[in-house]
């Protein structure tokens, strides 16, 4: 019983046009699924991925009119976006200079070109030049050409006051392993690494510890969770059942439909999910046509008219 990687990460929008024309068209990622947040059916839930919709590859939102995040601690601060070759990173920075996205210049961090920057709410991100290593996905309808196309999500940078706690739930409930340490940037906090089964970039959760720092507030632009894969149903059980005899409170078995989730925050308040692979997002619809139309589970659709009339358009 192994974790794999990370599946998804879910963040929050307050406004979903904006963030599909951000996301789709500037970044050329697909949208695999138009959705809505199942706990909270006048939201939308938002999944950009890759061309297959693959497992790893979702950045997902959550659309709330919300103020925007206070930054801080006990939170998750940048997330990873996997491209290949440092000259793709340059491509990139090219790209977002044309188009008067923040960024900054690219630096080796972790011993990988990095490119930081933010979306039009604040969502901290990075390009890192993962070496073209694993498979990749390319959407034929991309804005972007195939070669520079994000390949999926790299790793999630967390900050936490006291690593300690943190770190007994990574290693000894999620059986990650601690890799290294780095700084991030020449004066900034140290950096954890910990690898999920044979490691490398699609599978890394890295943790700053920060202890003068306040307490984020979640709003627009802050990270809502961080979804770690595990492969299949058999994994899942074990999964829920080892949260349950470790005494770990969390949510039990979810069925999202398109996987199936348990959801527990670790002791410095950061919320995690464990996801199934499958069964994917093309179980109620054509992988050609994914993120077309709205989707619903069979349990949302007989409030499809209701649901439908409280979205705005995209």
């Amino acid at each position: 019983m192994q974790l794999t990687g990370i599946h998804h990460l879910t963040a929050v929008s307050a406004d979903a046009p904006a963030n599909h024309a951000f996301y789709s068209g500037l970044l050329g990622m697909r949208l695999v699924k138009r959705t809505v947040n199942q706990d909270d059916v006048s939201a939308y839930h938002l999944f950009y991925g890759d061309g297959l919709a693959s497992p790893g590859s979702d950045v997902t939102f959550f659309e709330w009119p919300v103020a925007p995040e206070r930054r801080g601690t006990n939170s998750i601060i940048r997330t990873s976006l996997r491209v290949a070759g440092a000259d793709t990173i340059r491509w990139w920075a090219g790209h977002f200079a044309r188009h008067g996205v923040r960024h900054q210049e690219p630096v080796v961090r972790d011993g990988r070109l990095t490119l930081d920057f933010e979306d039009p709410e604040g969502q901290r991100l990075a390009l890192i030049d993962d070496g073209g290593a694993g498979e990749a996905h390319a959407w034929d309808a991309s804005s972007v050409p195939a070669e520079r196309q994000i390949r999926g999500l790299g790793p999630i940078i967390a900050s936490v006051p006291d690593l300690g706690p943190t770190e007994l739930v990574l290693t000894r409930v999620l059986g990650m392993g601690r890799a290294r340490s780095y700084r991030l940037g020449e004066t900034g906090p140290e950096v954890h690494v910990f690898e999920m089964g044979e490691g490398g970039p699609a599978a890394e959760y890295h943790v700053a510890v920060e202890p003068g720092l306040p307490q984020a507030r979640q709003g627009a632009g802050s990270v809502h969770h961080v979804a770690f894969r595990t492969p299949d149903a058999t994994q899942y059980r074990a999964w829920v059942d080892r949260l349950k005899d470790m005494r770990v409170p969390n949510s039990g078995p979810v069925d999202r439909y398109y996987f199936e989730s348990l959801y527990f925050r670790e002791p410095n308040g950061i919320l995690f999910e464990i996801a199934t692979d499958g069964p994917g997002f093309d179980v109620d619809e054509p992988m050609a046509v994914l993120g077309e139309k709205l989707a619903l589970p069979p349990f949302l659709e007989p409030r499809r008219a209701e649901i439908e009339r409280g979205l705005k358009p995209l």
